[in-house]
């Protein structure tokens, strides 16, 4: 069943750019990858994060300057960023992993901040014009100049990642950071370093993340101040909450219903995309708690439940 959902994504996702605007769904891609990573954290670690933009757009920073100052590959350039975001997701976790709760997720939010006014401030970032006309270069000899070449490039970066995180939750590994979030007292008593799993699950989020935020900033050949807000945090936030946190499908779901309406409604509604979307939040709080992806699965195991209550009966 599994094999044949991935055949039917990978098939839909290979004709997809000949009908759909290419740039608009590799939009959708990155953000499915952040909140992939964002819910790798909160879904499945319990760990609230407010600054997962510093990693989203510290990595686009530092890729791009890679690229554009420093003349080095794509492929370095990658590397680079993402090793930037593990670092910077190493630092911020040893400050933050210690704390509970709310203060987890502000201690985060403040770090993310320091994070923003440093690409504000510093003069190789562009201040509040960002860093613009970044060259998207080639990647193992393929030009990425094209829109959909680039667009199979991170589709398939895009499965990879899925392919990481869907193992990394069903790996030992995976087991313990669910262990945590459910008790993490008795994950303490059964010998668990919890401090120690909660930091690698906080630095594979942020690598991951900082690799959606550098196929962003390909995409669009630039990296910008947006990308490293606190308004960038709660947009991921709100993508995974409404796709369903805890599944692997629901960020992916929720960013590709958020990033599709945000796109729409651009024209036609202005200013008032913010509070829409916010109406939208709303409405998902009250009614879908579990998320889209979550009240399905919910509503399919009652409707099984029902089935073999009647099989039994009969």
């Amino acid at each position: 069943m599994r094999v044949l959902a991935l055949i039917i994504i990978l098939l839909i996702g290979i004709v997809l750019p000949h009908f759909v605007y290419p740039v608009l769904l590799m939009k959708i891609l990155c953000f499915a990858i952040f909140a992939s990573a964002f819910n790798l954290l909160l879904g499945f670690s319990g760990l609230l994060s407010f600054g997962h933009a510093a990693f989203f757009g510290g990595a686009a920073y530092v890729a791009g300057y890679l690229i554009k100052n420093l003349a080095l590959p794509t492929e370095i350039a990658i590397i680079g960023g993402v090793f930037a975001a593990a670092l910077l997701g190493w630092i911020v976790g040893l400050l933050a992993i210690k704390r509970q709760g709310i203060y987890f997720a502000m201690v985060t939010l403040a770090l993310a901040q320091m994070i923003y006014f440093i690409c504000l401030e510093a003069p190789v970032t562009g201040g509040e014009d960002g860093m613009q006309g970044i060259s998207r270069g080639r990647i193992f000899g393929l030009s990425l100049h094209d829109d959909i070449t680039l667009y199979y490039v991170i589709f398939t970066a895009f499965i990879l990642s899925v392919l990481l995180i869907y193992r990394t939750i069903h790996s030992p590994f995976g087991q313990v950071l669910k262990a945590i979030r459910e008790n993490e007292s008795r994950a303490i008593s059964l010998g668990y370093d919890v401090s120690k799993y909660k930091l690698l699950a906080f630095v594979l989020s942020a690598a991951i993340a900082g690799f959606a935020g550098i196929l962003k900033m390909l995409a669009f050949n630039f990296a910008t101040l947006t990308d490293v807000h606190w308004h960038m945090s709660g947009d991921v936030v709100l993508m995974t909450i409404f796709g369903g946190i805890g599944t692997l499908l629901g960020p992916i779901v929720g960013s590709s219903i958020i990033i599709t309406l945000e796109d729409q409604l651009a024209d036609s509604a202005g200013d008032m995309v913010t509070v829409i979307m916010g109406f939208i939040f709303v409405i998902c709080v009250l009614i879908f708690r579990k998320g889209i992806v979550g009240e399905s699965i919910a509503l399919y195991q009652r409707m099984l439940g029902r089935k073999n209550i009647a099989q039994n009966n009969n």
